[in-house]
């Protein structure tokens, strides 16, 4: 294959999920069905922690920001794909593509800052219970989500700053549904060892850094609900931790299992398959995670709901009776 100058690439191709062209409703529907639900219940989580009173505390500040960033990670690709299966067209433009994997890799990386930052309250609150509300106070938890921004937006600025550098090749197909920065410079003509080794000590940084501080969180959360004396207690302090527990497990498994796995650097459908799992599904489910086994999530919910009910028919009365 012939290099091509940088500056002469205007577009890429997206194969998607599926070259299958029977495939492509169904891929469609299912898709926008899954967005459509992650959306929706992701903002009833925010709207009820914004209503209730009672969930003005750093877990549920943090748990909201979690949901808005699931929402914008998903909203990055997804609109994408649906557009394109829609217009029958795979063709994305190469600005277009640089600035999705920016926003990919930015969400991404403050989602995976953000169940660090969640890590670390449980740790707060359970090890230390009586100083909790003191040293988790609104300027330190405003402080923590701004850093996990500002981390965030650094890394992928780096990121997507080196992949701006490579020369492509005229081969543009890219076998991904969005602009997966691996599968993005396989296809360079240049030179990519250098950006290779960046990307992936980057990357180390990036999900071990918060990966460690989860782990010790949770070494420390172990150690003392180990010194609870009563069963009832240690379930008590076990069950505010279970649902971020899952939550990080769905996370860092279907994401390291991309990145780290045997299809991780070739140019292979299967990773763009697998990459539905921490794209789209766990932003999906998390909602549902923290909301199941948590009575306050529920109690608000239904509350907002109830309220919601009641202000519509007022509302269209006020419409019918000027």
């Amino acid at each position: 294959m012939e290099p091509g100058n940088d500056t002469q690439i205007s577009e890429f191709v997206l194969l998607g999920l599926s070259k299958e062209p029977e495939l492509q409703p169904l891929i469609f529907w299912l898709f926008l069905s899954m967005y459509l639900i992650m959306v929706f219940a992701n903002l009833l989580i925010i709207l009820a922690t914004i209503s209730d009173s009672h969930l003005h505390t750093p877990m549920y500040f943090f748990l909201s920001n979690l949901s808005f960033v699931d929402i914008c990670f998903t909203s990055t690709t997804i609109p994408k794909m649906l557009q394109n299966i829609q217009m029958q067209s795979r063709v994305i433009t190469y600005e277009g593509c640089i600035i999705q994997m920016y926003f990919a890799l930015f969400f991404a990386g403050v989602d995976d800052f953000l169940l660090t930052v969640m890590a670390y309250d449980r740790f707060m609150a359970i090890c230390h219970p009586l100083h909790y509300m003191v040293l988790m106070n609104p300027q330190l938890c405003g402080l923590l989500v701004l850093v996990s921004w500002i981390m965030s937006a650094l890394h992928s600025l780096l990121q997507s700053s080196m992949v701006l550098q490579l020369s492509f090749c005229r081969d543009l197909e890219i076998p991904h549904f969005f602009c997966e920065i691996n599968q993005v410079v396989q296809l360079a003509c240049s030179d990519t060892f250098i950006y290779n080794i960046v990307i992936y000590f980057a990357a180390v940084l990036l999900a071990g850094g918060p990966l460690v501080g989860i782990l010790y969180s949770y070494f420390q959360i172990v150690f003392s609900i180990h010194g609870i004396s009563s069963a009832q207690g240690k379930y008590k302090a076990f069950s505010t931790c279970a649902s971020h527990l899952v939550a990080v497990s769905l996370f860092y498994s279907s994401s390291l299992g991309v990145y780290l796995g045997p299809d991780a650097t070739h140019r292979s459908q299967s990773s763009a398959t697998a990459s539905v799992m921490y794209t789209v599904i766990t932003p999906m489910l998390n909602p549902f995670i923290y909301s199941l086994r948590n009575r306050d999530i529920k109690g608000a919910l239904k509350s907002f709901l109830s309220m919601a009910a009641i202000k519509r028919p007022i509302v269209l009365r006020l419409r019918k009776h000027p």
